[in-house]
């Protein structure tokens, strides 16, 4: 069988690559990445010359690349994780997001349509929820919760997934969708939240942490969440929307201390900056719908995950250093620089 995965080369995308391939050897894998800022290559180096794996360089809004390589590979199953995928860059650029998490899906589902793929799934965010109230915490975000969108990002995956359901009810599409909560793990972005407050703590840089830090977040440790896209594409119904979290709940502020603590680091090193706009209070997913019918639950607790998540990144320090640089270091400046003196 030939899987598609798109956006391959970033983080979700890469392990789930890594998944795959350690529990489905005999599969071919075809990754199609357009390689923008946070799509590394070189995370991808030990299986780029396998025989059951082709790369290839394309962005999923290009019609002609899209349906060249469907005809070309026929894939059974795709899977598109490529996304932008950053809050504060679809803030102040929400165009490339509308582009490729809106349009490249409507590229990807048209491409499913003419071939006739066994199952095509959609990999979104919890984040279509909105946010949840802090002083509530006997409330979840289910299947059924409204979608309530907060940023630019969100929105454009909010209207991804409507065009997806849109695809099933309108061509009988067998596709699925996931919603998973804040996911980490090796091989992360160095802007994202988890692997930035690990890289500055390592560099005795300043911790930049938006407000008073008391947002929460539900943590899924990256292999828990490949483990549930398998099961979904396996065993999922289509036209069926799961939820996939961790039950790891978090303030940002516990997870940046508990950082400082293991690294033997100090907690003056946190740097409290102006809030993000629109920023979400709380996030939390309720499973029960993927355990009740898939048997899915979480396998890594939170300190698991972050004890080798950690190990990884003291361990892959060239990874990180070669991506810390260059355009990305002119835009860690401009969206934190000014935010220093900022008040809790």
């Amino acid at each position: 069988m030939t899987i598609l995965v798109t956006g391959g080369a970033g983080f979700i995308g890469a392990n789930f690559i890594f998944y795959w391939r350690k529990n489905h050897c005999d599969d071919r894998i075809v990754c199609l990445d357009k390689l923008t800022y946070a799509g590394n290559l070189s995370t991808l180096k030990s299986v780029m010359d396998k025989p059951n794996f082709h790369f290839v360089k394309g962005d999923i809004c290009d019609k002609k690349t899209v349906f060249d390589l469907f005809r070309a590979e026929s894939p059974s199953y795709v899977v598109n994780f490529a996304a932008e995928s950053h809050v504060d860059r679809s803030i102040t650029g929400p165009e490339a997001f509308l582009h490729t998490n809106f349009l490249g899906t409507a590229t990807l589902l048209d491409a499913c349509r003419e071939f006739g793929v066994k199952r095509y799934h959609q990999v979104s965010t919890d984040e279509v929820y909105g946010d949840l109230p802090r002083d509530r915490p006997e409330l979840f975000f289910t299947e059924e919760t409204p979608l309530h969108t907060s940023s630019p990002y969100s929105a454009s995956k909010a209207a991804a997934d409507l065009l997806v359901q849109s695809y099933v009810r309108t061509y009988r599409l067998p596709a699925t969708i996931s919603r998973c909560s804040n996911n980490f793990g090796p091989y992360q972005f160095p802007e994202k939240f988890i692997p930035l407050m690990i890289i500055n703590a390592l560099k005795d840089e300043p911790l930049p942490v938006y407000g008073d830090g008391c947002n929460v977040r539900d943590w899924l440790y990256v292999e828990d969440h490949c483990r549930a896209i398998e099961l979904i594409l396996q065993e999922g119904k289509a036209g069926e929307i799961y939820n996939v979290g961790g039950h790891n709940e978090r303030r940002n502020i516990d997870v940046v201390r508990w950082i400082l603590t293991e690294l033997d680091k100090s907690e003056e090193l946190i740097s409290y900056v102006a809030d993000r706009k629109g920023h979400d209070q709380r996030y939390a997913i309720d499973p029960a719908k993927i355990h009740r019918e898939l048997g899915w639950l979480p396998q890594t607790k939170f300190e698991e995950g972050m004890r080798q998540t950690l190990r990884w990144y003291l361990d892959n320090r060239e990874w990180w250093r070669d991506i810390v640089s260059g355009e990305y270091q002119e835009y860690y400046a401009k969206m934190y620089g000014g935010r220093q003196d900022a008040e809790a």
